[in-house]
């Protein structure tokens, strides 16, 4: 059990407002601060820090909680590691009798394996069996500092190099697994290697950590290139390659690459404000967590179909943060490594400093697409750059693409601006739907987004259940009143019972009730409905008598009787339940 004196002073030492600035942008209006949220895609801000309860809640997605929460949700981390944390940051020491979470300890096992496994294959690159990775790594023009720098290795052509070394660490085959650095093999209870004959990418988190690999192959056999998949530790679909290095850049800029060999080369070409994705297509999450980082990114893809394809969906996910996006265009090279070979830094430098925008990129692609000295052509061209257009939400904007079209095809603007208008009507109808749509269910799946969709005739009870809760929160000394009225059975809500429950626990010791206090007793789902509930509750003050009002909203789905259930009745049991809501309604 954490001690309450040092939750307190952890809390003292690690104000929400500071955490939570240091990741993304907030802005004071009033008593509250506000900001893009990191949880989900959004261009205008719905996340809320509200300093006097040291609480945040965004009313676009439902996150929400204390700092614990917080750190606990933005790092992907266990109650104890965000515990830790926070006080590493605050220079503070965990209490030595802190309770040994065993999730936590799992993950911090996968860690330092991690660790070993990348220092035993850096160890094999150096190595003799190593030589052939190390003379591909010379022939892709990669310096032995560059090398050492992003701690390359080697994995040799072996089922149990690595599961052998491992073993001789101490480590179990049960935490190999969990890692995914070997895979069950056909017979029960075997295991082999998962990466063989392959250059190895150590993947660090942005503390220094070994969370995962990438891996090159040198011959023919399996995938060009084979990643970790997820584990306890690692999400591909939320890290980024060299994020630990891209963001001690101290630049506003972040460039894009494809893979690891670009963005290795990129870096030793003198730009390390570069990332990569980690084997998949750019995701939202990974859209969001570079947006928390940079204002600015140069998407930097190959220049075949397939980088091309992969521009387009960055720039769709890019156009839901505020990133400002450019793309870079490759003359006579298809990837970045291959034009810093040809045409050397220098002149990669000058081409980053260009950059095409968005718009104009795909501008020029339906260009290139329809031939535009036809009719047809041009009318397909022009359908489609309206749809593109009405995407733009800035009037001017719109109309400086729109003159230069219009210019180009030698026509006039009134029948494209008018077009255009036509669109953003339909699609802003559409949106307007959708979100109407979106509001229903959630207003109906209240209080969490795990709930059930609610009955209607539920509605009354699980509003007293959320009331009840808040009034708590403000006044903990109506407890008393309350303890022998009220059971956690009698919620309805399974999410606020558990609150409730959590609530009790601390009121029975006269303990705070804070949501720090709480966030060790309820899961990040459960702490994302409390903030709701004190967000909720701003402004309002609970008096004491209405307590018993939302007590007896809570126990009136409870005692409500379907037809079946009165029809079954005996008479006496007829009698007693006709007593009973005679003497409610008087």
């Amino acid at each position: 059990m954490i001690p309450d004196s040092f939750i307190e002073e952890l809390k003292y030492n690690s104000d929400i407002a500071d955490v939570i600035g240091s990741c993304i942008t907030l802005k004071r209006g009033g008593r509250t601060l506000s900001g893009l949220c990191p949880f989900h895609s959004e261009k205008t801000p719905s996340f809320t820090v509200y300093p006097d309860t040291q609480s945040y809640y965004c009313f676009g997605c439902g996150a929400g909680g204390d700092v614990i929460t917080f750190v606990r949700q933005h790092e992907n981390l266990e109650y104890i590691e965000a515990l830790r944390l926070l006080a590493q940051r605050a220079g503070m020491a965990l209490p030595e009798d802190a309770p040994d979470d065993k999730a936590a300890r799992r993950k911090t096992r996968i860690l330092e394996l991690n660790r070993e496994a990348a220092r035993h294959f850096h160890r094999n690159l150096l190595a003799d069996s190593g030589k052939d990775a190390r003379r591909y790594l010379l022939e892709r023009g990669l310096a032995p500092k560059t090398v050492k720098h992003f701690g390359l290795g080697f994995a040799p052509e072996s089922w149990d190099n690595l599961l052998l070394h491992l073993r001789g660490g101490g480590f179990s085959q049960e935490e190999m697994l969990a890692a995914a650095v070997v895979q069950q093999g056909r017979s029960a209870g075997s295991v082999y290697d998962a990466f063989r004959g392959r250059i190895i990418f150590p993947i660090l988190d942005l503390r220094g950590n070994v969370i995962g690999f990438g891996g090159r192959s040198l011959g023919e056999r399996g995938p060009k290139y084979l990643n970790s998949g997820d584990t306890p530790v690692f999400k591909k679909s939320r890290g980024l390659y060299a994020l630990n290095f891209a963001k001690e850049a101290k630049s506003d800029t972040l460039i894009l690459a494809e893979g690891y060999m670009d963005v290795i080369a990129i870096h030793q070409a003198g730009f390390p404000n570069t990332v990569a994705t980690l084997g998949t297509a750019l995701t939202p999450e990974q859209s969001r967590l570079i947006s928390q980082y940079a204002k600015n990114v140069l998407i930097a893809y190959d220049s075949d179909g397939a980088g091309q394809t992969a521009t387009k969906r960055a720039i769709r996910l890019f156009s839901q943060t505020d990133v400002a996006v450019r793309v870079l265009e490759l003359p006579d090279a298809k990837d970045p490594d291959e034009y810093i070979k040809k045409f050397g830094a220098a002149r990669f430098g000058n081409l980053i400093g260009g950059g095409k925008g968005a718009v104009n990129f795909e501008i020029d692609k339906l260009k290139k697409k329809h031939d535009l000295d036809s009719s047809e052509g041009k009318v397909a061209f022009l359908r489609e750059f309206c749809n593109l257009m009405a995407d733009i939400p800035s009037d001017l904007e719109r109309e400086v693409y729109v003159r230069r079209t219009a210019q180009e095809l030698e026509m006039g603007t009134g029948g494209i601006l008018s077009t255009i208008a036509a669109v953003r009507k339909r699609k802003l109808g559409a949106e307007k739907k959708k979100q109407s749509h979106n509001l229903r269910v959630y207003a109906q799946d209240k209080p969490g987004r795990g709930s059930a969709r609610r009955d209607p005739s539920d509605l009354r009870s699980v509003v007293g259940q959320e009331k009840l809760i808040a009034l708590l929160l403000q006044n903990p000394d109506y407890y008393a009143d309350i303890r022998s009225r009220i059971q956690v059975e009698d919620f309805s809500d399974e999410r606020l019972g558990k609150i409730y429950a959590a609530l009790r626990t601390r009121l029975e010791d006269n303990l705070s009730v804070d949501p720090i206090h709480l966030s060790g007793l309820l899961d990040p789902e459960a702490m994302s409905t409390l903030s709701r509930l004190i967000s909720q509750s701003r402004g309002i003050r609970y008096a004491r008598s209405q307590a018993g009002e939302f007590i007896d909203a809570i126990k009136s789905k409870k005692e409500a009787k379907t037809k079946e259930e009165v029809a079954g009745m005996t008479p006496q049991e007829y009698d007693a339940y006709i007593t009973s809501l005679t003497a409610k309604k008087k």
